[in-house]
This record gives structure tokens, sequence and C-alpha cells, in this order.
């Protein structure tokens, strides 16, 4: 993986604490995967846990839930949300270090989740093949793969690089300070990734600016479908949200549903 990809993939994830606030308001997939834990049964794998936004769900519907993540300050702030359960889920919980692409661990599962948009990290074919060699590697016979990525929408991809978007200023939840926020984005169409920088501007201006670099892989739904066929996967069902509606032009989320073939 290259510099950029790199950046792209962990800077995002360095703040934990910005990113719980940036998507406080993100909950019909929390609601979507603890509903779906609850229904199929654990214990449930979770494949880029983050901060333990679902995993903690999970465990409070009294699932047991292992969350991989690669990035340790995601993992401290999960960890810090897993000791506010109620002590009796508290147990149900186990967050550990791990990269999605080699994870091997001697247990398997009924369900592997890997949530909001984790894929889009896969950059390649390669990376798309290894991670559902460690989805095969860990699945209970007749387990369950579910996961979301974002439908490309070929306006934003045409978004001019130049142009700068500007959004809600916000206060830091720790810091207390206030930033501006602006954000553009570059789209390769040979790579087929979505590179968002994020600007941040204190307000008053007495420290420096910063920039924050997010980078995404684009599937198309008939290349995702292509994608898990020839990585060992039948798809069950490719919906368009967490609510089972088609996959049309309304819609901004795939869902899919997929077990070993």
């Amino acid at each position: 993986m290259d510099d950029r990809l790199r950046e792209g993939t962990e800077a995002h994830y360095r703040d934990p604490y910005y990113y719980d606030h940036a998507y406080k308001r993100r909950r019909e997939d929390v609601r979507f995967y603890a509903d779906l834990a609850e229904h199929h049964g654990g214990p449930v794998l979770e494949l880029g846990v983050g901060t333990g936004r679902v995993a903690a769900s999970i465990a409070r519907r009294g699932v047991e839930v292992v969350g991989v993540d690669t990035m340790e300050e995601m993992l401290q702030r999960g960890r810090e949300r897993a000791a506010r359960l109620p002590r009796r889920f508290r147990p149900l919980i186990e967050l550990r270090r791990g990269d999605l692409k080699g994870l091997r661990l001697r247990r398997r599962f009924p369900l592997v989740i890997a949530p909001f948009n984790v894929f889009m990290h896969l950059y390649t074919r390669q990376d798309f093949e290894r991670a559902l060699a460690t989805v095969r590697h860990h699945l209970a016979p007749g387990g369950l793969l579910t996961f979301d990525v974002l439908l490309p929408a070929p306006a934003e991809l045409a978004l001019d690089p130049d142009r700068t978007f500007r959004g809600r200023a916000f206060k830091h939840p720790v810091t207390g300070s206030r930033c501006a926020y602006a954000e553009r984005f570059a789209y390769d169409p040979e790579t087929q990734v979505q590179t968002i920088r994020m600007y941040f501007e204190p307000e008053p201006a007495d420290e420096p600016g910063f920039e924050m670099t997010l980078t995404h892989r684009q599937f198309f739904p008939a290349e995702l479908q292509a994608l898990l066929h020839y990585g060992g996967f039948e798809v069950e069902a490719h919906y368009g949200d967490f609510d089972g509606q088609p996959l049309d032009d309304a819609a901004s989320s795939q869902v899919i549903f997929a077990r070993r073939a």
C-alpha cells in the first residue's frame, strides 16, 4: 500500500472522540446489525470494529461479539465504551487488534459483519480476495457474511477536485475548540478510489489549521457481486439500505448478505 492510501486508511481514525462526534447521529446501521445479531445468534465476528458503536449494541442484546481493528486509538475508545456497559454485558465483548486481510483466529462464527464501509478500505482485487479468505476461515458451516458499502454516485465522483465544499462548524468533544470545516473530493477512475480531503480551521485562528485524508474504494453493484462470486460466496440479498429497500436510484448504500458457495 502506498503512503497516500495508508494515510487515507488511518488518518480519519486517529481521533476516536472526533470520530464518534462526527457520526453520533448515524444509528440505523447500529440497530440493523444489533437486530441481525440477536436474530441470528452469536458469537459474532466484527471486522473493523472501530470505537465499538456496533459491538457494544450487540453485547447489550446478550450476544457475544469479537471485534477486530487495526487502529489502536479506536480500540482504546472501544474499551472505554465497553467498560461503561452494565456489568452483565461486559464479558460478552472482546476487542483485539488485527488486520482483516490476514486475521486468523482459532474460532468459527455463525455471523461475520463488516459495518460502515469497512470494505471500502480494500483498494485492490487482491485486498478484497484476502478479506474474503479471512471471512471464509472464520465462518462456521452455513454462516452468514453481512456488510455495507456506499453505492457509487456518478455525480459525486465527477465533482471538481479543485472545488471546496464548506461544511458545518463544530466544537471538538474533548478540547471544546471550535473549528470550521470544509472538504474536497477527487476520484481516480482507474483505481476507483475516491480521496476526500477534510480541512479544519480553528476559530478564532489562534492555532494552525490541519487537514485529514480519507480514501474509499468505490464498488459498483455488479462488480461487487462478481468479486463475491469468484471469492467463493453466494449473494443471498443485495439491498439499497438497512430496511431492505431495493437497490435503485434512491439508494445511497449497499447492504449485502452472502454465504459460502
